[in-house]
């Protein structure tokens, strides 16, 4: 019998999410050692990028564990799911004002330095492993149908363009000091300014989805979704959908039951099925998570005894 299955989670988001942990824990031991104030904000903004990325992928087997202990109450099941989004938001608000405090702190004093070469070496080679990892993904999610790689397409952009600002941050600074410039010394704690803005917002936008984005959508928006998944031949109900907003494109999740006598491949297919024709239908679709639960009519209709006659048929085409 099959006791909890989902859909295996996407290889190249996770892989993204590594590299974000990676580079954020790189670009923070760099900026430490050789004083970069801008190199240290954009390790915090690859941390955002991490924790966005994690935040989004634990939300449906929390759902899911909560659902099989605490029943089909809506109370319960629905409010502890945003925590984790919103514990790595505050920590990113903690980060990005102490950060930008600092630097405003420095720029006023008037205490500016330099940062060290290996801080230059680092930015270059953060954005050249970013652009690796980047096309890794880009290629893996080609032979995906649907729009799973616009959401990871539009996050690369914004970080890419964060870490010019710092590399331009770095290198201005560096170059005040071989030219004899003050004024350019400024250029590293100004860009560590203007990073730790951008992880302010990255840090509302993920509350704001997490929050706002956990809710459950009116009933004709999505009856839709519901009724595109119930036309897959295996699925027996569709027990839990939920949409999560996440800029122009939403993700979905769904918790499906099968017959319980068919084998994890046979429900791993029909929950693959129902996945790539969501992403077919509807363009606004950038991910699906679907997990399979055994279909159980329970008592009183359950009968006590089953035998070979009353055996629910194998769904598939």
């Amino acid at each position: 019998m099959i006791r909890e299955r989902a859909v295996p989670s996407d290889s190249a988001a996770w892989l993204g999410t590594a590299n974000n942990v990676i580079l954020a824990v790189f670009k923070g031991v760099v900026g430490l050692l050789f004083d970069s104030r801008a190199l240290l904000a954009d390790a915090l903004y690859s941390a955002a990028d991490a924790a966005a990325g994690i935040a989004e992928k634990v939300q449906l087997p929390q759902s899911a564990r909560q659902r099989l202990r605490l029943g089909h109450g809506a109370g319960g099941r629905m409010k502890a799911e945003p925590l984790a989004a919103i514990f790595f938001a505050v920590f990113l608000f903690m980060g990005a004002l102490q950060m930008g405090g600092a630097s405003v702190s420095t720029m006023v004093t008037g205490k500016a330095v330099a940062p060290g070469f290996m801080a230059g070496v680092a930015i270059v080679v953060s954005i050249a492993l970013r652009e690796i990892v980047f096309q890794l993904q880009y290629r893996q999610n080609l032979k995906k149908p649907g729009n799973a790689s616009k959401s990871f397409i539009e996050m690369h952009r914004h970080s890419l363009y964060t870490s010019i600002i710092v590399l331009l941050g770095i290198f201005g600074a560096m170059t005040g000091e071989a030219w004899d410039i003050p004024l350019l010394l400024y250029a590293d704690p100004a860009a560590s300014i203007v990073v730790a803005c951008l992880v302010l917002w990255k840090g509302y936008r993920l509350i704001v989805g997490a929050v706002y984005g956990q809710e459950e959508a009116k009933a004709e928006d999505k009856s839709a979704f519901i009724e595109t998944v119930q036309r897959v031949h295996g699925v027996i109900t569709v027990d839990e959908l939920k949409l999560h907003g996440s800029g122009h494109y939403i993700s979905v999740a769904v918790i499906i039951s099968v017959n319980p006598r068919i084998s994890v491949l046979e429900a791993n297919h029909i929950a693959n099925r129902a996945k790539i024709l969501l992403m077919n239908r509807f363009s606004q679709v950038s991910d699906v998570s679907i997990q399979v639960m055994p279909y159980d009519p329970g008592y009183p209709y359950k009968s006590n005894y089953e035998g070979s006659n009353n055996d629910l048929p194998t769904l598939l085409q």
